[in-house]
């Protein structure tokens, strides 16, 4: 199987470590909202620029055994772009958490990325409006920070130390709103 992407059945298929893998049937309208919110942040700022935002739906090819469909990424080196997909190490991935795929975005595919040199990895989370932050270090991810909206069941005193601004590590003047990420969210 050369391509990550197949359809069978109407299924979303990955090739992880050396097996297909069937992703969640159709995206939910809050995965749906949070990709396009994320793309559309990156696509303005990147307007003119040499690096490129690339939306759910396009492989990532990090090794023979390992296609990934990530949710988002951005490259800048323009080279790793091919008609069927980026090979090579994205400078940001990130992957939106459902149900079925959360455990494998949390440990395979966090370990692949790793491994391949992925500067920067987003973990969000739809369900607590989370977003987690690993930067590579020394061939290792650290997590920076995790980044929250304020929810109904928090306590008043715990709202104040959210962080709600997210910065890219990859630019030094592109710092991102959760409420933007987050929003129309049902």
């Amino acid at each position: 199987m050369n391509e990550a992407v197949r359809y069978e059945d109407n299924l979303l298929e990955e090739l992880i470590n050396g097996e297909i893998v069937a992703m969640s049937p159709s995206p939910t309208w809050n995965h749906i909202s949070i990709s396009g919110n994320l793309y559309h942040v990156f696509k303005s700022y990147l307007s003119g620029k040499s690096c490129t935002p690339i939306p759910d739906g396009f492989d990532l090819h990090l090794s023979k055994k390992d296609i990934f469909i990530p949710d988002m990424m951005v490259v800048c080196d323009r080279s790793k772009i091919q008609s069927n997909g980026v090979h090579g190490a994205p400078d940001l991935v990130v992957e939106i958490l459902s149900p079925s795929t959360s455990a494998r975005d949390r440990g395979y595919k966090k370990e692949v990325y790793e491994a391949s040199g992925v500067p920067e990895y987003w973990i969000v989370n739809p369900v607590d409006r989370s977003i987690e932050v690993y930067l590579l270090a020394n061939g290792r991810f650290s997590l920076e920070d995790v980044y929250m909206l304020p929810s109904e069941q928090m306590r008043e005193e715990e709202k104040p130390k959210l962080k709600t601004q997210l910065k890219c590590h990859l630019y030094d003047d592109l710092v991102l709103s959760l409420e933007d990420i987050f929003a129309d969210l049902l």
